[in-house]
């Protein structure tokens, strides 16, 4: 693909303001929208939207195809005729600036099943016929999934690895017994992932036509408790007993001294490829209908995985195992065409990562915040960018910038009072800066840099800081709670954006 000169903003739809303890797919999504469009931005890059379990992590799903049902907007459920208005004036007293993720799914299931006993009520012939061609466009993973979080609920939320022997292993005349006894909930889910794609479908569609593309996200892996891995468990590393042989995870890095211990199974890439890697096709082409460009996450595990034994506790004793990426995608790009990717190349990077990436043409990643830890040779400070990358004053895992230059030592990552010190002094030399803006200077160092797309989190529009940290990696709690408040984003700060867009020849349209 070929990218054209533009910029946008990191911003993940758990963090948008409203009034039910969670950012939706309602009217500050659509305001949102607008506000980018003023803005002159050309994306809006977002998390994965799958349907997050235990730690509220969009990386670790239950699903690679499923929605998260957190995100239906109520306020549209109540113009469908789906829901009464007076459900949603009894809703608890939420927080503003911070996601209740628990609070957010006792509500949420109660009011989803009010909105499918309504639509059993409905003579609308249009609704029911959208759900049944929904349901015939999907089945091929929307049965499943369903069948799973049936189960799943069922038995009291364990994890599909602890269920009875004959579900655990999809014994065909018990999970039959067992969906036919449940096909009630099942439909349920069903309906449920169908109001998620819809509301979804529109919000793009909305965003489309005010030129703003959608960047998605691909995680490499899938969370071990998820229907993908219930239902290929052929095409995983595991154990007889279900579970893991090996879980991925990198070695000791700028986050952690210890690595980063994921726990994600690993891909038997053997048994992916005797069937021309069509889980993966299936997969990408999913994302696609969903987004416009994908971000896929975590590259160089395409050219190796790092394996750690199953029972450890910590990532230090892994391996590099080799993967076939290149041959995965020739057979993305022969079934799917040319393929919109950004490739996450943050880590240990290779020559064999490099290779592959350039090999498609995939653009890779820069991150300002990485700039200043080495000499002037550093591949993240941006006279050494290319043309072909995607540059970023800081990701969903960093830090937010004014965060960053506020940092102590050892919050956050592995630097030391000595490391952050030079880290400063290089940063306000580099950018001939006080440090009085530092979020506007990163902002203006990536904007007026030749990488083809520049991205900044809307935390450094805001110019906050680590209170909106998004991600701590190698953390397992307080993580992705952040959200920002209705009016905080000024008409100022959107024409302060707007200028540096078109200075530096970055605007939509």
């Amino acid at each position: 693909m070929n990218f054209p000169r533009a910029s946008g903003i990191l911003l993940h739809p758990t963090s948008l303001p409203g009034d039910f303890g969670i950012g939706d797919l309602g009217i500050q999504a659509y305001k949102f929208v607008d506000l980018l469009a003023e803005a002159k931005q050309t994306y809006w890059q977002i998390l994965p939207l799958g349907p997050t379990g235990y730690g509220d992590s969009p990386y670790q799903c239950f699903s690679a195809f499923a929605g998260n049902t957190l995100l239906i907007s109520p306020e549209k459920l109540v113009e469908a005729e789906l829901l009464d208005a007076s459900l949603l004036q009894n809703r608890p007293n939420f927080a503003p600036h911070k996601v209740d993720f628990g609070g957010v799914y006792e509500w949420k299931n109660q009011l989803l099943p009010e909105a499918y006993k309504a639509f059993h009520q409905t003579t609308s012939v249009d609704l029911r016929g959208r759900f049944e061609k929904f349901n015939q466009e999907n089945d091929w993973w929307l049965e499943d999934y369903a069948t799973y979080r049936a189960i799943k609920a069922e038995q009291n939320q364990r994890p599909w690895y602890e269920w009875p022997d004959p579900l655990k292993l999809r014994m065909r005349t018990a999970v039959a017994a067992e969906a036919n006894r449940l096909y009630e909930e099942i439909q349920a889910q069903k309906f449920f992932q169908f109001l998620f794609f819809s509301q979804w479908s529109e919000l793009k569609a909305y965003a489309n036509k005010k030129d703003i593309k959608i960047v998605g996200d691909v995680p490499i892996f899938v969370a071990l408790d998820s229907a993908d891995v219930w239902c290929n468990q052929d095409k995983f590393k595991l154990n007889d007993d279900g579970s893991p042989k090996v879980v991925a995870g990198v070695p000791p890095d700028y986050f952690s001294k210890t690595g980063q211990l994921w726990g994600n199974p690993i891909y038997d890439w053997d048994a992916m490829r005797r069937e021309g890697f069509s889980w993966w096709i299936a997969r990408v082409a999913a994302t696609l209908r969903t987004v416009d460009v994908v971000r896929v996450d975590h590259f160089r595990g395409f050219a190796a995985a790092w394996e750690v034994p199953g029972g450890d506790k910590t990532a230090e004793n892994g391996r590099w195992v080799e993967v076939p990426g290149k041959e995965l995608f020739v057979a993305l790009k022969r079934a799917l065409g040319d393929l919109p990717v950004i490739a996450e190349d943050l880590g240990v990077i290779t020559p064999d990562v490099e290779e592959l990436r350039d090999g498609f043409g995939f653009p890779g990643m820069r991150i300002l915040q990485f700039a200043f830890g080495g000499d002037a040779k550093n591949h993240d400070l941006p006279h050494n960018y290319i043309t072909n990358c995607v540059a970023y004053t800081g990701t969903h895992d960093n830090d937010t910038t004014v965060g960053w230059w506020f940092s102590q030592a050892g919050a956050g990552s592995t630097r030391d009072a000595a490391d952050i010190g030079r880290e400063h002094e290089y940063c306000l030399k580099y950018m001939c800066t006080d440090g009085g803006e530092i979020h506007w200077d990163f902002i203006r160092t990536v904007w007026s840099s030749v990488a083809h797309t520049a991205i900044a989190p809307l935390q450094d529009v805001l110019g906050i800081g680590t209170e909106g940290r998004m991600n701590l990696p190698a953390s397992d709690s307080g993580n992705w709670f952040w959200r920002y408040v209705d009016g905080s984003i000024t008409p100022e700060m959107i024409e302060r954006l707007r200028e540096l867009t078109e200075t530096y020849g970055r605007t939509s349209g």
